[in-house]
């Protein structure tokens, strides 16, 4: 009934014509410490949370931990790692099972550590009955290994990328990226977790011990009918499916008991189009200290943290006020993403004060003389378009130069046909914010970037350097407004 009438609202917005003014986003700042900004109906409705997450009452549940990947070969420096996508069946429900999409399993897909340096080869095998793809998002890469939409892997095939990590220390992530079939491969299970580290990182004295201090969370969303099953066909509207139950690593209402002080928890938003805003339960503040591409010059304190589609942000948790036996809880839009339960508090040596990276900020006089790009997000629904264009294969929308660096303005129009807030991805580079509207990026949007949100009528300045030549994607990371168009290419040569 909710999805009905949000069908209903978004056809009157669509034929009413002029004079009505979605309202804006519910934040402006990626984090926030304090009070947030307002915003109408219709605009909340549009630009966030379409069908409200549910209490579900199935019992608490372990949280379930996706498996390292061990490489099928090892030599030297080099590694090989093989990534199968094969359809299963995987219990997230009590009763029967859920027909699912995964890597290497069921549902979701391993955990896969790299080095920088490395000489890696990948392996990919579709077992699937349709076409898909292995798209590496922010990985750092030529786009012939890039697994855009332009790299489609046909059912029984495989496909062999090799590439050397050049990139520090990060979390990032996969899934698949062909044309028309995105959004609902990743809705049923086709996601997983890819890890860069480095021997900076490693020097660092973050919580780096793998499921015992530092956890992988791809948090989602999934909407389940009567038999378990997810029906993305029925549940999905051009704006994209919001479902209506909370899943991290597949597992509904999970806990994890731990006896360590400092908690690192490296969070995806793995959605199709939900944005999260996540806060822990007693209102206690946590510190960022990663973004998309890599660590942050230092830690910093929060008490909410918004993702969108497609962005990461790992955060250091503080369980120092806890006495065994209590717990808290990592929320998402103030829904329980997760219990924390505290069984002991072994001491550690992290302070939150560190220097963890050295980014140089971006300085105005290394901009000068900079190619620009101009940027257009509109609309929503089937009307999306950048710059005015839906997505053609066949067609190059920008042009750029390996080893230059250009500066990208993405605005978003709001107003009617536009009040939508846009996650922007650019694959195979990592970017740092220049201004919001004129103004510097907050301290914990510092950092290296591959998706950033773009709120209605507001102007993100990006710079841009392109390492490796080829064709690569710029879309929006709503999964559907992909789909419906929202998605251009830069060629590099």
């Amino acid at each position: 009934m909710i999805k009905q009438k949000w069908r209903i609202l978004a056809g009157v917005v669509l034929l009413v014509g002029g004079g009505f003014f979605l309202g804006k986003n519910l934040t402006q700042k990626q984090g926030t410490t304090d009070s947030q900004g307002s915003h109408g109906m219709m605009g909340q409705m549009m630009t966030d949370e379409s069908e409200p997450l549910q209490v579900s009452e199935q019992k608490e549940q372990k949280l379930a931990i996706p498996p390292l990947l061990e490489p099928t070969e090892e030599e030297g420096n080099h590694v090989t790692y093989r990534i199968t996508a094969q359809k299963g069946a995987y219990q997230i429900k009590s009763g029967e099972k859920t027909q699912t999409l995964g890597y290497n399993g069921d549902f979701l897909g391993p955990v896969i550590r790299l080095k920088k340096g490395q000489d890696v080869t990948f392996i990919t095998e579709n077992q699937l009955p349709t076409e898909t793809s292995f798209h590496w998002h922010g990985l750092k890469l030529a786009s012939s290994a890039d697994g855009g939409p332009h790299q489609v892997i046909a059912p029984g095939k495989t496909k062999t990328v090799n590439f050397t990590v050049e990139q520090e220390a990060a979390t990032l992530w996969f899934h698949p990226h062909p044309m028309g079939a995105t959004a609902a491969q990743v809705y049923q299970g086709l996601a997983g977790l890819l890890y860069v580290e480095d021997d900076h990182s490693k020097q660092l004295k973050l919580p780096d011990e793998f499921g015992v201090n530092d956890f992988p969370l791809i948090v989602q969303d999934k909407s389940f009918d009567q038999d378990n099953q997810l029906n993305y066909q029925e549940d999905t509207t051009g704006d994209g499916i919001q479902g209506d139950t909370l899943l991290v690593n597949g597992t509904l209402n999970p806990y994890l008991e731990t006896e360590e002080r400092w908690l690192r928890l490296r969070v995806v938003n793995g959605s199709n189009a939900r944005n999260f805003d996540f806060s822990l339960s007693e209102g206690q503040p946590f510190y960022q200290i990663a973004t998309d591409g890599g660590l942050l010059n230092q830690g910093v304190k929060l008490t909410s943290l918004r993702l969108s589609p497609g962005e990461r942000g790992e955060i250091l948790v503080d369980t120092q006020q806890f006495v065994p036996g209590e717990s808290f809880r990592l929320l998402a839009n103030q829904n329980t993403a997760l219990t924390i339960k505290i069984n002991g508090q072994k001491a550690t040596a992290f302070d939150p004060k560190e220097t963890l990276n050295e980014i140089k900020p971006v300085a105005q006089k290394d901009l000068q003389g900079l190619k620009r790009q101009e940027i257009t997000l509109k609309g929503m629904s089937h009307m999306v378009s950048i710059n005015d264009q839906k997505f053609d294969p066949e067609r190059i929308d920008l042009q750029a130069k390996t080893g230059t660096q250009e500066i990208w303005k993405v605005s978003n129009v709001g107003g009617m046909m536009g009040g939508m807030a846009h996650p922007f991805h650019l694959h195979g580079v990592q970017f740092q914010i220049i201004s919001r509207n004129g103004q510097p990026p907050s301290e914990n949007e510092a950092g290296w970037k591959d998706t950033v949100l773009v709120n209605p009528d507001e102007q993100v300045e990006l710079l841009v350097t392109f390492d490796h030549p080829g064709l690569f994607m710029y879309h929006c990371h709503i999964l559907e407004h992909e789909e419906n168009g929202m998605m251009g290419q830069v060629n590099v040569v």
